[in-house]
């Protein structure tokens, strides 16, 4: 009895070290200054008049080296920075842009280009038609494949292009994901940053008027001229808004224009009457002395 009990604690004892060594030690917690280290390094600058690195060399999605520069021609592009595994804030981000991008009478290939890159270094250019197709079905516009590039590069070309967009970012080991920010940028068809929006829900109407203000006013119509005197981008949001200060100044400039106006015309029309009277009355005064002269 005492031997079977001896027996039964010794198992007890030996039980964790089998299992340790069954299923092995548990991983190691995250250490939180490193997570807390990462999103300190992560954000976006705007850096709106950037020149974009045009020489940078990239794979498309057949798996050929490319220019940036190919992507630049007489009209604006739509950019954005993913990597095609993200499990979610660049999926949202694709979704957002693609959303606003349907909901314009602007057309892909023909008014504007979409060049979307990944920031994973590992990614093979066989990640990248898969990506395309899914967005270029989503957008569902017949003729407009053309206008969707989805590029896969070496850090040597990733990384300029996300310090000249003021795109930083890292990668969590604990997570292996990046940790990055989210926006979509309007750049020139020079390659010049025009504008950013943030977030993952664009507003078609901004991404409207951000197309057309880089293009130099080349695409829109006049609606879109007399939206954009209603409305100026603010950088802290990335979002257009009703330019109201604006509007309250033009206002007190017309309102001041137009007194004084009424002033100076009022002014000239007192003295245009003082002087016809005066005149008047000048030759009735002659009249009357003719007529007494004639009577003596």
């Amino acid at each position: 009895m005492i031997r079977r009990s001896c027996a039964a604690a010794a198992f007890a004892l030996l039980l964790p070290a089998l299992a340790s060594a069954q299923y092995g030690e548990p991983p190691p917690r995250p250490d939180p200054n490193v997570r807390t280290g990462i999103l300190k390094s992560v954000g976006i600058d705007q850096r709106i008049g950037q020149q974009l690195p045009l020489d940078l060399t990239f794979h498309d999605e057949s798996g050929r080296d490319v220019r940036l520069g190919q992507f630049f021609h007489d009209r604006p592009v739509v950019l954005a920075l993913a990597y095609y595994d993200c499990p979610m804030l660049c999926t949202q981000v694709l979704n957002g842009m693609t959303g606003s991008l349907k909901t314009m009478s602007l057309d892909a290939g023909k008014d504007f280009d979409v060049v979307v890159v990944s920031i994973d270094p590992q990614h093979s250019y066989e990640m990248a038609p898969a990506k395309k197709d899914t967005y270029v079905r989503s957008y569902g516009r017949a003729g407009t494949a053309a206008g969707w590039h989805f590029l896969t590069g070496a850090d040597t070309s990733i990384k300029p292009l996300a310090a000249a967009l003021g795109f930083r970012y890292a990668y969590d080991p604990n997570l292996k994901q990046y940790a990055h920010g989210a926006a979509i940028y309007v750049v020139t068809p020079k390659g010049m940053v025009s504008r950013y929006l943030l977030g993952i829900d664009f507003s078609p109407r901004d991404l409207r008027l951000a197309l057309v203000e880089a293009s130099n006013d080349r695409l829109g119509t006049v609606v879109d001229q007399v939206l954009l005197l209603c409305y100026h981008y603010d950088p802290s949001t990335g979002r257009y808004s009703t330019a109201v200060l604006d509007a309250i100044r033009i206002g007190f400039v017309l309102t001041v224009g137009a007194f004084l106006t009424f002033v100076f015309v009022s002014r000239r029309r007192e003295k245009r009457t003082e002087k016809s009277e005066g005149t008047g009355q000048h030759h009735k005064r002659g009249n009357g002395e003719t007529e007494v002269a004639g009577i003596k």
